[in-house]
């Protein structure tokens, strides 16, 4: 079965640090773009961050420039999100995805999705 597992969320106080992870099983992830998405209350989901197959980032969320981080590691087939200085700002529910192609797009609207995980809730709140 060919599904994307997200693990990481959760409660955190501003300024704190969490780090989302995204597993896939029943496909590689090797030679995909990989992204994290968010979506607040009220609000509609936007890009954050994507990597490439070769490892360029590309920044969709200029909100989190500096504090978060996109890695991958294709030998345990699964990529992650570094969170850090988080705010009230970044509460949301966080999707992982998978792009078709290997480059990443532009924007985050131009991105291919084939793959979406389930969503986990990131909240920061004194």
């Amino acid at each position: 079965q060919l599904q994307l597992v997200e693990s990481g969320g959760g409660s955190v106080q501003p300024g704190g640090s969490l780090r989302l992870s995204c597993a896939a099983s029943g496909f590689r992830l090797d030679y995909h773009a990989l992204g994290w998405f968010r979506q607040a209350p009220g609000k509609e989901r936007e890009g954050v961050l994507c990597i490439s197959w070769s490892g360029d980032v590309t920044n969709y969320a200029d909100s989190v420039k500096g504090r978060f981080t996109i890695s991958r590691d294709n030998a345990k087939n699964t990529f992650y999100l570094q969170m850090d200085s988080l705010n009230s700002e970044d509460t949301a529910v966080y999707y992982c995805a998978v792009d078709a192609y290997g480059a990443c797009a532009e924007t985050d609207t131009e991105f291919g999705a084939d793959y979406w995980g389930q969503g986990t809730q990131v909240t920061v709140s004194s």
